[in-house]
């Protein structure tokens, strides 16, 4: 009898999820996403994702400007690993922005949950260009 309530289930429902091994490891890297503060340009504003994939987004910037990138759709919808700045990591909960005060590179280690259109910008910038979309499958 169980084993008929089961087999009804999956028919019901689709194939059981099924993962194994360390979903966080060997991330996929994304080109680098450097942003132009003098011409106010990001160098690549579409990024195409799988859900259920590692990923890991560097983000470079010139330092010519403060600038800070929102992303909260995109942050709310994945698992955030972390956030790495100056080869000093940081483990967070959550997260809906990051911002730079001068020049560097900050690296966001993440798997996207749910399929969707993400867009990220850059806060005060957006309508100048400073933005972006990822597509999530």
């Amino acid at each position: 009898m169980k084993h008929a309530i089961w087999a009804l289930l999956l028919m019901v429902t689709g194939a059981a999820a099924h993962a194994e091994g360390n979903l966080a490891s060997n991330a996929t890297r994304l080109p680098d996403m450097e942003i132009d503060s003098a011409e106010l340009t990001l160098s690549v504003n579409e990024f195409e994702l799988e859900t259920g994939k590692y990923y890991r987004w560097s983000i470079v910037h010139d330092g010519g400007e403060e600038f800070q990138i929102v992303a909260p759709d995109l942050f709310r919808n994945s698992w955030i690993n972390q956030v790495v700045i100056n080869d000093l990591e940081v483990q967070p909960f959550g997260l809906y922005a990051i911002e730079f005060d001068d020049e560097g590179r900050i690296d966001i280690w993440f798997v996207p949950i749910r399929p969707g259109n993400y867009d990220f910008w850059i806060a005060g910038y957006e309508e100048r260009g400073l933005a972006g979309t990822f597509i999530v499958r």
